[in-house]
């Protein structure tokens, strides 16, 4: 069952919004809310009772993946986001190869961009991701054991240090681990030797003592290899003090496939190793065409994951990877599927979002 509205969490919100409302405006303001005068203008029924947003359905944040090009260029797309959401998760801005294409040499633009968004707005912000075997700059390449070594450190530390206190929570690894839960053979496993992901946690810790830290991947949602690695090795590292807060499961479905099996019991085990869990790429794929009946089945398991998260107390982040088929990942990787966010691409909500969503 959803929670009942929070009071509290909405005054938590508001007083975010007003405390960032003091900040430097750089990204283009949202479009006011419309008035029953410009509402009929528009053909909206002005009479019509507003729903209540996602964001205030919980106590949880509730986030999306955002492109930095969106948020400035598209009104009806960062009207919609800020409407909804209280959370906001860099989509590809903060990743190596972005941040620093040559040794050196940073690019900020679009993680400035996002950040200066979430202060605007009062958002939060999960920051993804640090070090990923996707993703990172190709001089990474050249360099020997010890150069590489110095080189994770240097970047961990300058990133989450440029924004100390302002990140809440940091996807410090992404996808270490291979199906059958053996150590993914990636250029810092490789050259680094196991050490490698405490030292990340160490690092990234130092940098921002007050960020939550996470582990991050997919195909993790029922007991399986991989989940059971990963499960043994946050239970490992924090055995042996090594600053892990979070596990974060990405949950990209596809109603192909049956929903995974003890979801919201799987996220309890972690939970009970005495770390936060979060949902944090959420997206349900199908295979085009959509049909009402995809739609259904596709609202089932939004509805499932949602209320997973609900059940387990240390489950304390809904994110979805995009929130509108505008701008999905998943056309351009998976041929012939889509239609996977709770949005459409005329940002009107989907079955999936009214089913989430009791006042919708």
């Amino acid at each position: 069952m959803l929670r009942a509205l929070r009071n509290h969490g909405r005054l938590g919100r508001l007083c975010a919004v007003l405390t960032a409302s003091a900040g430097l405006l750089t990204l283009q303001t949202a479009p006011a809310l419309a008035t029953p005068d410009t509402a009929e203008a528009s053909g909206v029924d002005a009479q019509a009772p507003a729903r209540t947003p996602l964001k205030d359905l919980t106590d949880n944040y509730v986030g999306s993946a955002v492109a930095a090009s969106a948020l400035v260029n598209e009104n009806d797309y960062r009207s919609v986001l800020t409407d909804e959401f209280s959370s906001v998760t860099a989509e590809n801005a903060m990743k190596w190869s972005v941040l620093e294409p040559n040794r050196g040499q940073y690019d900020w633009s679009g993680a400035d961009a996002i950040m200066d968004y979430a202060r605007q707005h009062g958002k939060s912000v999960r920051g993804h991701t640090l070090v990923w075997h996707k993703q990172h700059p190709g001089w990474l390449n050249d360099l020997s054991a010890s150069e590489l070594r110095s080189a994770v450190k240097n970047h961990i530390t300058t990133v989450v240090n440029r924004y100390e206190g302002e990140i809440r929570a940091w996807d410090v690894v992404n996808e270490v681990f291979n199906s059958d839960g053996t150590r993914r053979d990636s250029i810092f496993q490789r050259k680094l030797g196991d050490g490698w992901i405490a030292d990340a946690f160490r690092w990234a810790h130092q940098a921002d003592p007050s960020a939550k830290l996470y582990i991050n991947d997919y195909n993790t949602g029922w007991v399986n290899d991989k989940s059971n690695a990963i499960y043994d090795l946050v239970r490992s590292l924090r055995q042996q003090g090594v600053p892990v807060h979070g596990v974060g499961f990405q949950t990209h479905l596809s109603i192909d496939y049956s929903f995974p099996g003890g979801f919201q019991s799987n996220l309890q085990r972690f939970a009970d190793l005495g770390v936060d869990v979060a949902i944090t790429e959420a997206d349900v794929r199908m295979t085009l065409p959509v049909t009402d009946s995809k739609l259904t089945t596709q609202a089932d398991y939004y509805e499932r994951l949602w209320n997973a998260c609900e059940a387990v107390s240390r489950c304390v982040e809904f994110t979805t990877w995009g929130y509108t088929d505008r701008h999905s990942w998943v056309p351009n990787t998976f041929d012939g599927q889509g239609a996977a966010c709770l949005f459409d691409e005329s940002l009107n909500p989907k079955p999936a979002y009214n089913r989430i969503n009791p006042t919708a």
